[in-house]
């Protein structure tokens, strides 16, 4: 089966439309999809629910899809660097549901696996708590968790081979291998796409049955979020 496809358009047509769950991995800018993200902008799909540890800058990831309108709500771990996000969330243009770091990652993990939910003792006690399910173990008070299982998963990868096994570059890597496991769907955009056979088996981080589609970006633009300078 041919997973590559010429360009981030072709690579989401048929499979995304509106209303949908998606998941897009990056940390701040590292390792963020940021061809499949414009291409999503440029396919006009909207009310999205959008999974991801923050959500861009902006004018840039997902703070395009944000100036945009096409996201109606974010399931997220960090939202400070955004303008655009604060200004919609405390005029009520845009729902959130602040999920601890830690959890969010363990969300989509447990649903790439399988697992529909578990208990965590983070954000006891906190609004994260808030209407939901809670039980004591060990003594200590937890949160029922529910996995997730995104529609479509967005990430980005260093390198893939025409199978679409995987290999990402150092902090890049972040929540990528977890947003691809949890998908229904998982496409992938990367830097060079090689033969298959062409990687050592040990050297790959995530294995091709994960991914559905890829797209070449030879030359993504790679930001420095914040520099610092003595």
């Amino acid at each position: 089966m041919n997973k590559i496809y010429p360009d981030a358009a072709a690579a989401l047509k048929g499979i995304v439309r509106d209303g949908q769950l998606l998941a897009v991995g990056g940390f701040g800018l590292c390792g963020i999809p940021e061809a499949l993200i414009d291409a999503l902008r440029d396919s006009g799909k909207k009310d999205l629910t959008v999974i991801s540890n923050n959500a861009g800058v902006d004018g840039f990831g997902l703070g395009r899809l944000l100036e945009t309108r096409q996201i109606k709500k974010m399931i997220s771990s960090y939202v400070g660097e955004n303008k655009e996000f604060e200004r919609q969330y405390l005029a009520g243009e845009l729902e959130l549901e602040f999920t601890p770091q830690g959890t969010l990652a363990e969300k989509l993990r447990a649903g790439g696996a399988g697992i529909p939910a578990f208990y965590v003792r983070t954000g006891v006690g906190t609004l994260v708590a808030e209407g939901k399910e809670n039980r004591v173990f060990d003594g200590h008070a937890h949160i029922l968790e529910h996995s997730l299982v995104p529609d479509v998963s967005l990430i980005k990868a260093y390198k893939a081979d025409k199978s679409g096994n995987l290999i990402f570059r150092r902090t890049a890597r972040n929540f990528n291998p977890a947003v691809a496991m949890a998908g229904k769907i998982t496409v992938v955009e990367v830097e060079e796409i090689v033969e298959t056979g062409t990687f050592d088996p040990d050297a790959v981080h995530l294995p091709g049955i994960y991914v559905n589609r890829i797209v070449l970006n030879a030359a993504p633009e790679k930001r420095i979020e914040k520099r610092t300078i003595r």
